[in-house]
């Protein structure tokens, strides 16, 4: 599979900041056939985004299987973004966590959902993947963010760490699915 130079490409869109030259990146299939896709990504992510869709979200990366993509609306841009994260699931909702790996500022993504709850989400199934609408709503009660919380250290133990790197209680989130908008 080739992989392009990104600053060629995102100079071309008129979108390469500094210090980004030189970096390679794979692309997916619709971008190196020409076709933009309309979602935003940065490196690091699109290069998960197309691992995730080239293996059908199975053992990808570091993450294996506990992986899913979530698209949501820019808070100040507009502009829909993806971002691979590390997921739970409870019954037909799934369970994310904005960590940042313990920096002490919220992910960017989380601002996005806080202010654009109406949010596409991809996950892996049995027999591939599956998109479908949800709302994010943000844990309030200490009681279910710590219990959540615990169960996500049980699927991506590094969360215990990133607890103990800031001073922030770190969210968690709720990917409820909306119903009868899966596609």
């Amino acid at each position: 599979m080739p992989q392009l130079q990104l600053d060629r490409v995102l100079s071309a869109l008129g979108k390469l900041g500094p210090g980004h030259q030189g970096r390679t990146v794979l692309l997916p299939p619709s971008v190196r056939r020409g076709r933009f896709p309309a979602v935003k990504a940065s490196p690091f992510n699109q290069k998960t985004i197309a691992e995730f869709h080239e293996k059908r979200g199975r053992g990808v990366g570091m993450w294996g299987d506990n992986l899913l993509l979530l698209t949501a609306r820019g808070a100040r841009s507009g502009e829909l973004i993806t971002t691979p994260l590390v997921c739970g699931q409870e019954g037909d909702n799934y369970i994310v966590v904005a960590s940042k790996g313990g920096a002490p500022k919220h992910p960017t993504w989380f601002g996005n959902i806080k202010a654009n709850p109406d949010v596409e989400v991809e996950v892996v199934t049995d027999g591939g993947t599956e998109k479908f609408k949800a709302r994010a709503r943000v844990v309030e009660t200490r009681v279910e963010r710590d219990r959540l919380y615990t169960e996500m250290i049980r699927i991506w133990p590094s969360f215990a760490d990133y607890e103990k790197r800031t001073d922030r209680l770190i969210p968690v989130v709720i990917l409820e699915r909306r119903s009868g908008l899966s596609r």
